[in-house]
């Protein structure tokens, strides 16, 4: 099993403190002052969990440079004051970023109690199905 460091659940904590905050700034109708907050909290708990280094490293792959970019020019618009456009673009960015951990944590939710149960029902496994084996064959 993976040992988690203090400082890691830190970071882990602050990740979550961020998806919470961009999930109340997009249910408040686009509130600028918590997605900026919600931005801010997430990559910093990101580069506390995995590193600086490997962050860098992560976000700067010359085949992510186009995700990395609309990603953080995202976090830009929205900063500037245009909180619909920024997290349009943030989407873009995150989904080309994170796409290939989207089969692993999609395995992980299929075997969870409740979640589980309903995705892995005949029509939805089909479709989730087909998802994940597209998303391994793209990476």
């Amino acid at each position: 099993m993976i040992q988690v460091t203090d400082f890691q659940k830190i970071g882990i904590g602050l990740s979550g403190f961020g998806v919470t905050f961009l999930f109340l700034g997009i249910i408040l109708f686009f509130d600028k002052g918590l997605l900026a907050i919600g931005n801010i909290l997430f990559i910093v708990g990101l580069t506390i969990v995995i590193g600086l280094q490997r962050t860098v490293r992560f976000f700067f792959q010359v085949q992510k440079i186009k995700g990395t970019t609309a990603f953080l020019g995202g976090i830009l618009v929205v900063l500037f004051g245009w909180p619909f456009v920024g997290m349009v673009i943030e989407l873009y960015g995150f989904v080309s970023l994170f796409s290939g951990f989207f089969p692993v944590a999609l395995s992980f939710i299929r075997r969870l109690p409740v979640i589980g149960t309903v995705l892995n029902m005949p029509g939805i496994s089909r479709v989730v199905s087909r998802y994940a084996d597209d998303s391994r064959t793209a990476v």
